[in-house]
């Protein structure tokens, strides 16, 4: 359909990510084929005709993937509406499928430090003084200030494949980000995270910019560079961390993303307030950053103790609890 092209033409003038870009239009183009098999227009579907496609979308999908479908479709006909290509949204008294409620997987800080540790161990195989010796070091330099990165900014990982060196800050210890939508922000370098950029833009790029063999880009300008010295993409970053996670002997599952997860959890953890992390996460919603606030058990311990109001009694061991054994006797026969 037209009208689908020109949808997703201004989602990216808007600056929507190419994974959403693919992701709806996947999404429409299978609405488009079922509406066609059916002799269904799509300027009017009626509410019926809606049920029946996500009856079909449920047949083999799972709920999320009918949650990301209907909301490619919610969008679409949002956008129909206001270019006043159909009446109204058809959507708009249709339910969304609940959601199972996952909480985000967080590495502790000793994990974390594990991770890092096996990004500065790979390597060291070559003979000293080679060029495949140089290569090695290079690329360990490269994947510390990944990982240093990663974590200490809390980047996505679309936000960490297209860092520039112009992006970063050192001295001030700061790193502009383009997030979602192309909206900017400002996170935050630790000191460990700065030293190893520090020495990967002076000890390691210089070496893998070298190896670019493309005479139109031979330095690109991004902040990371693979081992042909073009930029580093989010495939590349993944398959990295995935050497590394096997490295440090962490559970699998674990992924670039993690590494946001446990920024935001650690930061709680820290007792950090929520909005601030909102900000250095670049959610746009409080709602959305709140989620971590259930994978800190640190911050549920404290705000339990601060507010419970037998948190702080005294068993009479002396031992600090809610409540005395004696206590939760009472409890269990009044029932």
């Amino acid at each position: 359909m037209a009208a689908v092209e020109r949808f997703l033409q201004a989602l990216q003038a808007k600056g929507s990510s190419i994974h959403t870009i693919r992701s709806y239009r996947t999404a429409l183009q299978v609405y488009s084929g079922w509406l066609s098999s059916n002799g269904y227009d799509w300027r009017s579907p009626s509410r019926t005709e809606l049920r029946g496609f996500l009856a079909s979308l449920s047949e083999g999908h799972g709920r999320r993937t009918v949650a990301q479908r209907l909301a490619a479709l919610r969008s679409f006909y949002r956008y129909a509406t206001r270019e006043q290509l159909v009446p109204g949204n058809p959507l708009a008294a249709l339910p969304t499928p609940r959601q199972p409620r996952r909480l985000p997987a967080v590495l502790s800080v000793a994990e974390t430090e594990r991770l890092i540790d096996a990004a500065g161990e790979e390597g060291d195989r070559a003979p000293a003084g080679t060029l495949r010796a140089a290569m090695e070091r290079a690329l360990v330099l490269r994947d510390v200030a990944i990982v240093e990165t990663a974590y200490a900014a809390g980047l996505r990982i679309g936000e960490l494949a297209t860092l520039t060196i112009g992006s970063v800050e050192l001295r001030r210890g700061e790193v502009r980000v383009t997030g979602k939508g192309r909206k900017e922000r400002i996170s935050l370098l630790g000191h460990p995270a700065r030293a190893a950029l520090l020495a990967y833009i002076e000890e390691g790029r210089p070496v893998l910019a070298r190896r670019a063999t493309s005479p139109e880009s031979p330095d690109p300008g991004v902040l990371f560079l693979n081992h042909r010295g073009a930029a580093l993409g989010a495939r590349g970053i993944r398959w990295r961390m995935e050497r590394l996670r096997v490295a440090a002997g962490l559970p699998e599952g674990v992924s670039p993303h993690t590494l946001r997860h446990s920024f935001a959890t650690h930061l709680l953890d820290g007792g950090a307030d929520l909005r601030v992390v909102q900000e250095l996460l670049g959610h746009e919603s409080l709602a959305t950053t709140q989620i971590y606030t259930h994978v800190s058990p640190a911050r549920l311990r404290a705000a339990y103790t601060a507010s419970h109001p037998r948190a702080r009694l005294e068993s009479p061991n002396g031992a600090s609890g809610s409540g005395s054994s004696s206590d939760g006797a009472r409890e269990d026969r009044r029932g």
